[in-house]
């Protein structure tokens, strides 16, 4: 007897409850209290010039949708020119647009990666990347997290078995929920020892880091062996994201990439949007300086109550552990003003459960400063 659709509505309302059971239910929340829950990081979502920028073109005509893929009628001259100024600004041969970071992600590396090449993945990337690598023809191992001799072994393990193909090496630049850096400057040495790609989610640097926010590849840009996707839709308050590469590597995505292929283009109001990002970037330094220094004074402040943070940028994970008590912390956090969200698995390893707070030019000091007020009320007997 095959199951009924209604056998089918039980089974997932089953896996429901077990979520519920587990303290891992999700929901969806209205946005409230003050911001230290988005990565809004230069505050250029709700900025004047960005607005502005979107109203001009409306105006002048740009389109809302693209109306087609880019192969087709949706490729929009604000595409073009997004992609030409991204290039001069990150200093790439090339940058090719795409509507999300999920989307570049999953899309690199489904594409570029062939049939008997290995893709190298630390274990703390993003679920986009680890779904690519699934979906994706190579083969595909996980190196410990930010560890350089892993990576070297696993590489050498995967050769001395026969591998024969290319290497691929997956990080992040600053780690989504540890808040941690890679050590790119190793793994550059690591991909031209084994004559490897270099593959780097900047999604948490770009705009924050780098000589006027072009992120922490901004020195290595340029090389043929070096793939960079650079999110839009945090510090530089818009959507999509920008993978800049060499000329080769760029169109042969336009040929092959089956997501760049076959999805409508992304909306030419977020290629003036993101345009607009990067013309603020290089005028308006002094928001990437404002908040390095929120971020020294946050940190600072951890430490003097006892809180300190094992990351030192604008990324803060307070680990708990156990999945109802990070989320009846974060409850209480957000019911004293505070939009603190609460991360557990499997976003986060089992037993690392955590809240994390995210720094933004959207709040200031002050706010910090009765945030941690807040947080160490919350967790007094946290802290012996």
């Amino acid at each position: 007897m095959y199951p009924t659709h209604i056998d089918k509505l039980n089974s997932y309302a089953a896996a429901l409850e077990a979520l519920r059971g587990d303290d891992r239910l999700r929901g969806l929340k209205p946005r409230a209290g003050t911001d230290f829950a988005s990565n809004d990081y230069l505050a250029l979502a709700s900025a004047p010039r960005m607005k502005k920028a979107l109203l001009t073109a409306l105006e002048a005509g740009t389109p809302i949708g693209a109306g087609g893929s880019r192969l087709l009628r949706g490729n929009c001259e604000e595409h073009e020119a997004l992609e030409a100024e991204a290039a001069q600004f990150f200093r790439s041969e090339t940058a090719l647009f795409f509507g999300g970071g999920y989307i570049a992600n999953f899309a690199v590396l489904t594409t570029l990666p062939q049939r008997g090449d290995l893709l190298v993945l630390d274990s703390l990337v993003h679920a986009s990347i680890h779904e690519a690598a699934r979906a994706g023809r190579a083969e595909f191992r996980i190196s410990a997290h930010n560890d350089l001799q892993s990576v070297e072994d696993t590489i050498s393990d995967w050769r001395a078995k026969g591998g024969m193909g290319r290497i691929w090496i997956v990080v992040e630049s600053v780690y989504s929920m540890d808040g941690d850096f890679a050590p790119l400057k190793d793994l550059v040495a690591i991909a031209e020892r084994y004559e490897a790609f270099l593959v780097v989610d900047e999604a948490h640097a770009t705009g924050v880091y780098g000589e006027q926010g072009r992120g922490l590849t901004a020195s290595y840009e340029g090389r043929e062996d070096l793939v960079v996707v650079h999110t839009c839709g945090k510090a530089l308050g818009a959507a999509g994201a920008l993978v800049t590469a060499s000329g080769v590597l760029r169109d042969f995505m336009v040929n092959r990439c089956r997501p760049f292929i076959f999805a409508t283009a992304p909306s030419p109001l977020m290629a003036v949007a993101v345009r607009e990002a990067l013309l603020i970037l290089q005028e308006e330094p002094e928001r990437q300086q404002r908040l390095i220094d929120l971020v020294d004074f946050t940190h600072r402040q951890l430490v003097v109550c006892g809180r300190p943070s094992r990351s030192n940028s604008q990324i803060i994970p307070y680990v708990v552990g156990d999945n109802a008590r990070a989320m009846r912390l974060a409850s209480a956090l957000q019911a004293r003003g505070f939009d603190i969200r609460g991360i557990r698995p499997p976003t986060v390893p089992v037993g690392t459960a955590r809240l994390r707070i995210s720094l933004t030019l959207n709040v200031g000091q002050v706010d910090v400063s009765d945030m941690i007020d807040a947080l160490v009320e919350e967790t007094w007997g946290d802290v012996r």
